[in-house]
């Protein structure tokens, strides 16, 4: 399958930013499940910028915008070939051992009713388990938008019983943790049902299994990721893992709009 994406983020700010840094996990890589046909991000100064690839082998381009700005669009364009791997990512290279993805953050730490989730993976095989695990999570954290926001906890999500899919990665990656399990938060795009919209980014975790490797749960659609999705950024929760990050000298407030569309490629086209 050939995924079209088109990424807009578009800022306004109230008083001129002086100074802005940014920085862009906007280019995913050619792995296991996707190739990357082409891919561009359009921002001001990008040019200028630092390229590198952090520990969790995310690009990463460094941009500082030096000249005053009311507004600013950050374009991402590209088009992914995809395959269904039934979740299975394996081994992509990265320099951030095991050890790091056993790490519990602010946003993934444990509390006892997440403990007692990740007992359901604890004496299952390789995989049986997570897919337990994850339908588990699903029962007890309804999907609703509004109710959660960036700084909600994996504790306070599932304590509420209500949460988008950043809380349910946030939770199964806290469960997964609790019993010792490598796992990491990811965040991409997915190709949507008929007349359903895109969302701004959609979110799951990855488990490292002995056997396969590197797994995909999506908890918000109760699956492993297929060939609709396209893997973009890891890291160890939403915030480490987000696809743009910055700071700004400035005062005044700022407003900020998302558009996403990811289609699949007419056979036509691809002639």
């Amino acid at each position: 399958m050939r995924l079209v994406v088109k990424h807009l983020t578009h800022y306004v700010y109230e008083q001129p930013i002086a100074h802005m840094i940014q920085q862009l996990r906007l280019t995913p890589h050619t792995q296991e499940g996707q190739k990357i046909l082409s891919w561009s991000v359009t921002v001001p100064d990008l040019e200028r910028g630092a390229h590198y690839t952090d520990g969790f082998g995310n690009r990463v381009d460094l941009v500082s915008h030096r000249d005053p700005v009311t507004k600013l669009d950050v374009l991402v364009e590209g088009v992914v070939e995809t395959k269904d791997t039934s979740g299975i990512v394996g081994t992509f290279p990265y320099t951030a051992p095991d050890t790091v993805f056993r790490r519990f953050t602010h946003l993934t730490q444990m509390s006892p009713a997440i403990r007692r989730l990740g007992a359901i993976a604890e004496n299952a095989d390789d995989i049986s388990g997570f897919h337990e695990l994850m339908h588990a999570i699903r029962d007890k954290v309804g999907y609703q938008t509004g109710v959660t926001e960036v700084h909600t906890t994996a504790a306070d999500a599932l304590s509420s019983g209500l949460g988008v899919c950043q809380d349910h990665a946030h939770i199964f990656i806290s469960a997964a943790r609790s019993i010792g399990v490598p796992a990491r938060y990811v965040s991409g795009y997915m190709l949507m049902e008929d007349e359903q919209d895109s969302e701004a980014h959609h979110a799951w975790a990855e488990v490292k299994l002995p056997s396969l490797g590197w797994v995909g749960f999506d908890v918000s659609n109760g699956m492993c990721p297929t060939e609709r999705y396209i893997r973009l950024t890891c890291g160890l929760d939403s915030r480490s893992a987000a696809p743009i990050r910055g700071v700004r000298r400035g005062s005044g407030g700022e407003t900020m709009s998302v558009e996403v569309a990811v289609l699949q490629e007419s056979a036509q086209s691809q002639q």
